[in-house]
């Protein structure tokens, strides 16, 4: 499947330039995200805008596949892509703050998708799970009896990408999706998640290189 990975937002509410590029661990947030998809046999593109230039410098430099939206919001540069590539048969999207993701996560994504048999499938997280965004938190609907909050991984069916489309929701009780890079404490829990052996592990802002 191709995975979208999304960053066009101005990243905010951390406050160090482009999210994407802030650094955990010596490597780009971004960097944890695609490798991930990658490995779980994706073809992966990031989704980039006018508002993250270093990351689309980053992402040319670095020889990975970039489509560049028109800023007009998450959903809207998702269609845009979409659209714009010509996919018909079922994308993978993503936030591209969730460093944590790994292969076998995103493998689960996808077979649960494959099963489910709907034209989409959205990924969920215990509430108890979710660090990170007050705007995540406040989003919230039960399934199974639990609280949950969007982990920020979708796939939709291309051919239907401007329609609203039935969805199964899948429930992954798993702190590495719950983990939302929006603040300096969730970088630190990032870094601690990533690389647990290192002494002084820091994060830097990615336009420092």
């Amino acid at each position: 499947m191709l995975a979208l990975i999304l960053a066009g937002g101005r990243g905010s509410r951390l406050n160090m330039g482009e999210k994407p590029l802030v650094t955990i661990c010596g490597r780009p947030m971004i960097e944890y995200v695609l490798d991930a998809f990658a490995l779980a046999g994706c073809e992966t593109m990031v989704v980039a805008s006018p508002q993250t230039p270093y990351t689309r410098n980053w992402c040319r430099a670095h020889g990975i596949a970039l489509y560049s939206a028109g800023a007009r919001g998450y959903v809207a540069d998702i269609v845009e892509a979409v659209t714009e590539l010509g996919e018909e048969g079922p994308v993978v999207t993503s936030v591209s703050d969730i460093p944590c993701i790994t292969p076998d996560l995103v493998a689960r994504v996808q077979e649960t998708y494959l099963e489910a048999g709907t034209p989409a499938l959205s990924t969920w997280v215990p509430a108890a799970r979710c660090t990170g965004s007050a705007l995540r938190l406040s989003y919230q609907e039960c399934i199974d009896g639990v609280a949950t909050c969007p982990a920020g991984v979708n796939i939709l069916l291309g051919a239907r990408i401007a329609e609203e489309q039935e969805e199964y929701r899948l429930l992954v009780d798993d702190p590495a999706l719950g983990l939302n890079v929006n603040t300096r404490a969730d970088l630190a829990l990032a870094a601690r998640r990533l690389c647990p052996d290192a002494t002084g592990v820091s994060w830097s802002s990615g336009h420092e290189s």
